[in-house]
This record gives structure tokens, C-alpha cells and sequence, in this order.
């Protein structure tokens, strides 16, 4: 097994997660078998009781895990399936620690963090390593490990001395450190300076780790004497000093790699130039393809995300992938507009009219509304107005998980006229309860105890538009994040006033998804399709909320109704959907996707690549 260290030094938010994710993809390209660790240095145990606000969005994984969302981008990147035990965090290690002292594993010894501390992240490191995440038996080739936060972070320093020990208990040729640091650029003098990466890696060394290879973050490529400079300073090879520089979309940072030679230097490093397993020239057409597709998009597709975590685009980095994912198999260039749900409510007329205009302004200008997840009542009503404007006004609709609820109160509400209908997380006195709390859900702890990961649905009717658009399958396998659900008592009632379930779980009783037949698109999912979303398979919902925007719906379902099942599913499954013309004929792509914003961007913090 051959491991590749990924550290950040100077600031955080550099890329250090796109960075890791890149340099899988270019391994990969090679011919290697490639799996990812992210190590976060909070105490938490996982990453499913923080606010959006602290630490981005809660990316789910198969397994019911509740990770951060640099796990996403390797997933997405690398297009494997993670497990729970990919996200280390302190939280996890002193626990397993402190059981084994509970249970006397420790011999009566003192337990300290040097030994028992870094030899449990160690173990943990190695095991998690060899499991397969690609679909093929065996170990993976590589692991690439991201360590979270800052060189010098005090919270880090067990994992520092941790991954020091375990780069001389591999031994040489298995390990390569990739020290991903910035070269800020003076306005007023227009120079790259070196001094902060000069001292980061000192810092790096003084801890007893050292790089193999740097990676600098710049507004511009090195000169040659900057790379000359970091080299002399920094004991680096200039050839093994790659400049991660400001590009037009994330999808060029693979090739930025490649370009520098960066996985010549890594397969040097791990002693893998002569394994005939391995090609020295990596295989990216598709990178690049996609690359190209996302500067040349031009027709836009407008969709409002209607949410309370507007202020921070990470609270939504996996749904705002799944739409890119989707626009550019539609050739569309996708344009988020964020639509603070407590500003589309009453009291912000009275308190700033002004917000409540723009708010409303952007929602009825949208080609699409999207509610994404959330927990709590801040906003819901604003939520509730965006999904009655999009039913009434037949605006393509899709709700995921509480956007879902929102949709069936407002649905009992507005045409069944249930005035006091309402969720129990809301108002737990309700006399409607058309949502409630699962029977098998805690109501004292928080962590974990939601229905988490991934469960199967199964489609209730051939006809609708989400089995049409999943390529005609009975059921799906999909993630979940819920603690409440569809009161499956009000069900009848509901689909006799024309709100139709067309998605169940195994049982029958647990509502899955909603349509609303009557209308081009309004689509409710008590999962997040978003989570399993690839650059080169988008997600099928999301594919259907951008045709539907984009006026493309008719002919996609029309192209997927006359494939046979097994071609639509292979169309779907290599992102080679067909290109929808107004004679219905059909092209395949193999291109991908830019941001909300027309741009594309390396990390969720919006840094540029």
C-alpha cells in the first residue's frame, strides 16, 4: 500500500480538498486503484450535529455516515463509495481509546497520547486504507489522505506526530508528502512572495514531517526563479514544485497536475515508475472534455434555491454540483439565484421591504425552484410560499427532504384546505399532523439517531415522471437524513385531492416520493439524490428539474421512453444522455458543468482555481 499525504499550510481554505481529490483523479488516470481518508482535528465524532454556518454542509454516505464534505468531492472526483471510517476525527480516536482502557485493553498502563493516542490513529489509517471503495475486490493501489486544517493548528498535533511515525514505519518509497501552501501576490508591487510558504515549511519540518512536493496557490503560475527560490529554501526539487493557479473551472485542476508532471513526481517518490501496472501518461480526455464544455456554455437555465443557509453556498455544495451536473447534460449554463426563505414571509415586508422584493423578484424570475433540506421552523413559511407559487404558477418544483414536507403541508393547506395542517416538528400540538416524528427516532440524542443512509425505494407506478427519469427501474437505492416523515394515516386523503405517491420504502408506510400529475414538474423526494451525483452521471431528479426549467422535459422522457430500459440506464449511467433538439432527434455528450455563477470554483469557500 502506498500512501500520499495531503497538508495545508499559511491559511486555510486554499483547496487542500479539490487538491487531494485531483491528484486521485490523475493516480487513477495512471492505472492505480485509489481511496481517500480526510482527517478532521475536532473533537466531534462526526460531523452530523454541526451547524451548516461552522463547518458546510453534512455529506452522507452509503453506510449512514455523516462526514465532511471534502468526503463528496472524493467521491464525486473519484466516483467511489466511501464508508463512515474515511472521516477520522478526534472524536473518534479518543473514543475508541477510551473504550479499550474501559474494557482493560491497556494492561493497567498509562494511557497517553504518545503512544496509544497516535498508534490508534495509525491503526486506524492502515486498516481503513485497504478496504476496496471502487467495486473490485482487493485493496486499493493508493491512499491519499487530506489532513484538515492548518500546519501549527494545536488541535492537529496528534495527528502530526501520529502521520510522522507513520511515514518511517511504512518506510520509503511507500510515502509521499504534498505540502499544499500559498504565494500570495503584492497589488502593490505585483511579486510573488515566498516568505509565507518559506515558513509554513518550516514549520512542517520542525514537526518532523518532509514535503516531497509542494503545491502553491497563485493568482498566476511561478516564475521560474520564485520556484528556484521555494526550492533553495524550502530543500524541494524545483521539479517537484507545481503552481495551482487561478483557471476558469474546477475541472482543470486534474490537467494543472498533469501538465506539471505532478504524477510523475508522486510514482517517483512512491517507487512506481517501473510497475507495469502504470502508465506514465494519464489518460484525462474526459477532464479535459468536460473542461472545455464548462467555459463554452452560454444558454441559461435560472433556478432559485429557496433555503435558510443562503449566506454560505457550502450549506448546499452537493445540490449545487447535482445541478451543474445536470445543466451541462442539457447544455445549459446554470444560474443559482439565493432566495432567503424568511425574506419571501409577510414580516419582511413590514421590516425591509427591500429584501422582500428582491427575494420575491428572483423567485418569480426563476425558470426553477428548488427547496433544498433543512432542520427547524426559521423560514419554513417563506419555504411554504415558494412551493404554492410554483404549484399554482406551474414552475417546475423540487423539494428535497423538508422541501418535500413543505410541499404536502402546503398542498393540505391550500387545496384541502386544512388550515392548521402542519409538521410536529413545527408545532407538536397540531391537530393535521401531515408530518411527524418516526416512531423510531431519539428524542434525547441528536448524533447519529436520524434515519441515515442508504435506503431503497420503490415506485408505486410505471407512469410517473420520476420512474421515467430513474430509466423505468422498479426501485432506487438512494441516502436519507430525516428525523420526520409524511403522516402515512393522511395518505389516502391526500392522493384523493391529487397529491400522488409514487415512491415508497419496503413497508409501504413510509413515503418516499410525491408528484403532482397535474403539474410540468413538482417532484418531492424524502432523500438527497444529490449525494450520489457524478460529473459523468448526473442525478436523474436533477436532470428532470433542468429539463423541465429548460423547457427539455417532453423530449428527454420521450428519448428515454423509446430506449430500451438497459440503454437508458447506460445512457444515464455514462452521462452520455442525449442532447435534446426540438425535432427530438439526439446527440451524446461527454462534457460537464460550471457554477451558479457561470464560474467554477476549486473549494466551497469560493477560492478560485
Amino acid at each position: 500500500m502506498k500512501y500520499v499525504l495531503v497538508t495545508g499550510g499559511v491559511v486555510s481554505g486554499l483547496g487542500k480538498g479539490v487538491t487531494a481529490s485531483s491528484i486521485g483523479v490523475v493516480l487513477k488516470a495512471c492505472g492505480l486503484r485509489v481511496t481517500s481518508i480526510k482527517i478532521d482535528p475536532y473533537l466531534n465524532t462526526d460531523a452530523g450535529t454541526m451547524s451548516p454556518f461552522e463547518h458546510g454542509e453534512v455529506f452522507v454516505l452509503d453506510d449512514g455516515g455523516e462526514v465532511d464534505l471534502d468526503l463528496g468531492n472524493y467521491e464525486r472526483f473519484l466516483d467511489i463509495k466511501l464508508t463512515r471510517d474515511n472521516n477520522i476525527t478526534t472524536g473518534k480516536i479518543y473514543q475508541s481509546v477510551i473504550h479499550k482502557e474501559r474494557k482493560g485493553d491497556y494492561l493497567g498502563k498509562t494511557v497517553q497520547v504518545v503512544p496509544h493516542i497516535t498508534d490508534a490513529i495509525q491503526e486506524w489509517i492502515e486498516r481503513v486504507a485497504h478496504i476496496p471503495v471502487d467495486g473490485k475486490e482487493g485493496p486499493p493501489d493508493v491512499c491519499v489522505i487530506e489532513l484538515g486544517g492548518t500546519i501549527g493548528d494545536i488541535e492537529s498535533m496528534p495527528f502530526i506526530e501520529a502521520l510522522g511515525q507513520f511515514s518511517y514505519r511504512v518506510g520509503p518509497g511507500n510515502f509521499c508528502l504534498v505540502h499544499v501552501s500559498l504565494v500570495p501576490v503584492l497589488n502593490v508591487v505585483g511579486e510573488q512572495k515566498t516568505k509565507p510558504t518559506q515558513h509554513s515549511v518550516r514549520g512542517l519540518r520542525g514537526l518532523g514531517l518532509t514535503p516531497n512536493i509542494l503545491a502553491c496557490r497563485s493568482s498566476k503560475a511561478l516564475d521560474e526563479s520564485v520556484k528556484e527560490k521555494l526550492s533553495q529554501f524550502c530543500h524541494v526539487p524545483a521539479s517537484n514544485i507545481v503552481t495551482l493557479y487561478d483557471v476558469t473551472n474546477i475541472w482543470r485542476i486534474p490537467l494543472l497536475l498533469r501538465d506539471q508532471k505532478a504524477h510523475e513526481a508522486i510514482l517517483k517518490v512512491l517507487n512506481l515508475r517501473s510497475d507495469p501496472r502504470v502508465s506514465c501518461k494519464p489518460m484525462l480526455d474526459e477532464w479535459t472534455d468536460r473542461a472545455t464544455t464548462c467555459d463554452e456554455l452560454q444558454d441559461p437555465v435560472r433556478i432559485a434555491m429557496v433555503g435558510k443557509y443562503t449566506g454560505l453556498s457550502d450549506s448546499y455544495l452537493s445540490v449545487l454540483k447535482a445541478l451543474l451536473h445536470a445543466s451541462v447534460v442539457c447544455r445549459r449554463k446554470l444560474v443559482v439565484d439565493w432566495v432567503p426563505s424568511s425574506d419571501l414571509e409577510d414580516a419582511t415586508a413590514e421590516e425591509a421591504p427591500d429584501a422582500y422584493k428582491t427575494a420575491w423578484d428572483l423567485l418569480k424570475g426563476a425558470d426553477g425552484i428548488l427547496v433544498p433540506g433543512g432542520f427547524g421552523d426559521r423560514g419554513v413559511q417563506g419555504k411554504m410560499l415558494a412551493a404554492k407559487y410554483a404549484r399554482e404558477n406551474k414552475v417546475p418544483y423540487f423539494g428535497i427532504c423538508l422541501g418535500m414536507q413543505i410541499a404536502v403541508i402546503e398542498f393540505a393547506r391550500s387545496v384541502m384546505n386544512l388550515r392548521d395542517a402542519n409538521s410536529t416538528e413545527f408545532d407538536p400540538d397540531t391537530n393535521t399532523p401531515c408530518v411527524i416524528f418516526m416512531p423510531e427516532g431519539s428524542k434525547t440524542h441528536m448524533g447519529g439517531t436520524m434515519r441515515l443512509g442508504s435506503r431503497r425505494t420503490f415506485f408505486q407506478a410505471i407512469d410517473c415522471k420520476s420512474a421515467k427519469l430513474y430509466g423505468n427501474v422498479s426501485y432506487v437505492d438512494e441516502r436519507h437524513r430525516h428525523r420526520y416523515e409524511v403522516n402515512p394515516d393522511m395518505v389516502p386523503e391526500f392522493e384523493r385531492a391529487g397529491l400522488l405517491f409514487v415512491g415508497k420504502d419496503q413497508s409501504g408506510k413510509r413515503m418516499e416520493i410525491i408528484e403532482l400529475p397535474s403539474h410540468p414538474f413538482f417532484v418531492g423526494v424524502q432523500f438527497h439524490p444529490e449525494f450520489k451525483s457524478r460529473p459523468g452521471k448526473p442525478s436523474a431528479l436533477f436532470l428532470g428539474l433542468i429539463a423541465a426549467s429548460s423547457r427539455q422535459l417532453g423530449s428527454l422522457l420521450q428519448n428515454l421512453n423509446h430506449n430500451s430500459i438497459p440503454s437508458a440506464k447506460r445512457l444515464l449511467g455514462n452521462g452520455l444522455t442525449p442532447k435534446i433538439y426540438s425535432n427530438g432527434h439526439s446527440k451524446k455528450l461527454t462534457k460537464t458543468l460550471v457554477n451558479g455563477n457561470g464560474n467554477c470554483y476549486a473549494n466551497g469557500n469560493g477560492v478560485h482555481y
